[in-house]
């Protein structure tokens, strides 16, 4: 927390918390507190929690187990059998506290009692988190550059006999070159396809499947990737599914075409679903058309329809339109941008056609 990036993102907190008349943020172990910090500290059920009054110096409560290279100068230890949620009130003044998503309940229970009120700090989180720094930005692009290499071997791997399990155990291993973690591997392949968030399954690759592609990793660095490709097994390709694709692979350009500072969330996403609407597949889109990126691989800003939320420079987020059709095929499309002056860069760059 003594470097300057970090201290200018404590500082940043710190005014949020007053511009929003709280007196205080307390953060927990995770995400939330490595942003804020560069800090990956796991207590377990010890509690271990950045606290961010509205006036005063930020203090890391800390379990004495834990502290052991820790600057001393805003670390603050306690001993098993003190109370560290007393201690983390004692840090903040009178009024309304907010409390970091990522603390877990029995957490937030105990710290409930120490304070007169209350709230969920996602909003103050979200304002820190959504626009990215030029480090973020590099972290992400090269986070977007290790998927896109493995994105580049799955034509490979997909071959009639094989099971969806298969595919994904190789995809596992690839991620891993260059990614310290595994997020997720989604390998939908023909009616499998149709569920969002099928993981995969034993079932056998068929000549003509379409296969969905989801998968994303964590860098050393913490930031994440998370890119999906639509693609089909070698065979006889369905008419239908093929005029689909072409509408789904229209409706994601236009979603990132009109992906600039001073648009709506909801506008990129209307984007994409009118696009779909009017080739009839409106109701086999059930999702959101993006979500933010960075140290969570889900986090604001939302692309979502109705949203009043303002895009601007330095933002992170997917654009992922789908078309999903129930016991027949499903099919998304997955790149992540970075909103630029006049536009955004798009962060993955394999190819978009079914190979």
């Amino acid at each position: 927390m003594t470097s300057p990036a970090y201290s200018r993102r404590v500082n940043r907190a710190q005014q949020l918390v007053g511009e929003a008349g709280l007196a205080g943020l307390v953060v927990g172990s995770g995400s939330q507190l490595r942003y804020l910090t560069g800090l990956t500290l796991s207590s377990h059920e010890r509690l271990t929690a950045l606290v961010v009054p509205a006036e005063g110096e930020p203090v890391l409560v800390v379990p004495a187990t834990d502290a052991a290279g820790l600057d001393d100068h805003y670390v603050v230890t306690w001993r098993d059998g003190d109370n560290p949620y007393r201690l983390c009130a004692k840090f903040t003044g009178e009024g309304t506290v907010a409390l970091g998503t990522a603390l877990t309940a029995d957490h937030v229970l105990r710290l409930q009692t120490h304070f007169r009120e209350t709230v969920l700090a996602q909003d103050v989180l979200a304002q820190l988190f959504m626009v990215k720094d030029d480090a973020e930005i590099a972290a992400l692009r090269q986070a977007g550059e290790a998927i896109d290499r493995v994105h580049a071997r799955v034509p490979e791997l997909l071959k009639p006999g094989r099971t969806e399990a298969d595919v994904a155990a190789d995809l596992r291993r690839l991620i891993l070159q260059d990614h310290a973690a595994v997020d997720f591997v989604i390998v939908g392949s023909g009616p499998n396809g149709a569920n969002p968030h099928h993981d995969y399954s034993s079932r056998v690759l068929e000549p003509g499947d379409p296969v969905v592609v989801d998968i994303g990793g964590t860098l050393v660095s913490g930031y994440r990737s998370d890119c999906t490709r639509t693609y089909q097994v070698k065979g006889v390709r369905d008419p239908e599914f093929l005029r689909a694709y072409e509408t789904l692979v229209a409706a994601q350009a236009s979603a990132v075409a009109s992906v600039r500072p001073g648009v709506t969330a909801g506008e990129i996403d209307a984007a994409a679903r009118e696009l779909i609407e009017r080739a009839g597949y409106g109701n086999y889109f059930s999702h959101r058309t993006g979500h933010g990126i960075g140290l969570d691989t889900h986090e604001a800003p939302y692309i979502i329809g109705g949203s009043d939320q303002v895009i601007n420079k330095g933002m992170a987020f997917s654009v992922e339109p789908g078309i999903y059709v129930p016991g027949k095929w499903g099919m998304r499309v997955e790149d992540i941008v970075v909103v630029t002056g006049d536009g955004c860069e798009r962060l993955n760059n394999q190819p978009r056609d079914l190979q």
